[in-house]
């Protein structure tokens, strides 16, 4: 049977990737994009796709029960993929009320719309799934030699998005177990790639340089964070959608530990090898004159950490790998020259966001 999938938060980084993967790999599912089109969405992100008979895209927030519930019933939808979040750890801090709004009343009217359609009508969905896109922030913060977060972790959230996050995640459990809901739960780690928003590390790292901007560094740069390959989690939850156990959480990780002072001085690196070589990058920004004369690093400041900053995120995907054969198949070497690739090509993308 092919799916007919809802997918929220669909022009945001991690949605818009998804949404490309899907369409690829099952063009004859039904995919309905949904996107309140907020400043983290772009509907561009999704330009390929807007031709395919296959593919709808409805603007609109997941807090809108009235149209959730329309748009669910006017496609017959028997799975969603619950992308759409407010995600962004230094504005939960300052205004803290879009996160509980969207992380918490979107997913539970979302929650609810589902039950009523799948089981409370006359005839209900015996086959259907609702999963729910989280991440490894709920668990809190680790030790450098701590083990990494499995799905048996206690959850300890330390900002205000990561607790909307975890607020989510029960709601999600609480509906499969008092209502019998099909739902299954990712928690990953930091993911980069194609569409990534330039106000996180590695987007902003890159197009600081192509302007020749400072390039901040929290407190002393040591915090470690595990690095998943957008793609990588697109074909993660494409793996649980399939053989995910009803009412299981699974984690996405990429196997790969770096410092934020890592992550920078090889984007930098990188960066001053492509100028090197490529006459033609700098002709097309001559703004970047530190990446042009191979001192990009030169840009490094480190600055005041922001207040509750975890030191350490990293997801043991053990459970994943057992039970649904995921395997990361993008190294950091090579998922990190495509995305300066593709920040390179992209400028007109990456410029109206900044």
């Amino acid at each position: 049977m092919h799916k007919r999938i809802l997918v929220t938060g669909a022009a945001g980084f991690i949605g818009a990737n998804f949404c490309h993967y899907w369409s690829a790999k099952y063009p004859q599912s039904t995919l309905v994009a949904f996107d309140a089109l907020t400043y983290a969405g772009d509907i561009r992100n999704l330009d390929d796709l807007k031709d395919k008979e296959s593919f709808v895209f409805r603007q609109g927030n997941i807090c809108d029960e009235a149209l959730v519930e329309d748009i669910m019933r006017e496609y017959s939808i028997d799975t969603v993929v619950h992308f759409a979040a407010e995600s962004h750890v230094d504005r939960s801090i300052v205004s803290p009320d879009a996160f509980i709004n969207t992380n918490i009343i979107g997913t539970y009217t979302l929650l609810k719309v589902a039950k009523k359609l799948w089981l409370d009508a006359e005839d209900p969905l015996p086959k259907h799934r609702f999963h729910h896109v989280s991440t490894d922030e709920v668990y809190g913060t680790l030790a450098a030699n701590d083990a990494a977060f499995t799905e048996a972790t206690q959850y300890a959230p330390n900002s205000p998005y990561s607790a909307s996050k975890a607020a989510s995640d029960h709601l999600v459990r609480s509906y499969c177990h008092t209502y019998n809901l099909q739902v299954t739960t990712s928690n990953c780690s930091n993911n980069y790639g194609p569409f990534h928003f330039p106000e996180k590390l590695i987007p902003l790292v890159i197009t600081n340089i192509l302007k020749n901007k400072l390039l901040p560094v929290y407190g002393d740069g040591k915090q470690i964070r595990d690095w998943l390959y957008v793609e990588d989690h697109c074909r993660g939850i494409d793996l649980v959608l399939e053989k995910g156990q009803t009412g299981e959480t699974y984690n996405i990780g990429g196997n790969n530990e770096w410092t934020n002072i890592e992550i920078v001085e090889l984007i930098c690196e990188l960066t001053n090898k492509r100028f090197a070589t490529d006459a033609s990058l700098r002709k097309r920004y001559p703004e970047a004159v530190s990446a042009i004369n191979s001192k990009s690093a030169d840009l490094v400041r480190f600055v005041d950490d922001r207040p509750g900053h975890d030191r350490r995120y990293a997801v043991d995907a053990t459970k994943a790998l057992k039970e649904l054969g995921y395997i990361p198949q993008e190294s950091f070497a090579t998922g990190i020259e495509k995305t300066i690739s593709w920040y390179l090509k992209n400028p007109d993308w990456w410029e109206a966001h900044i």
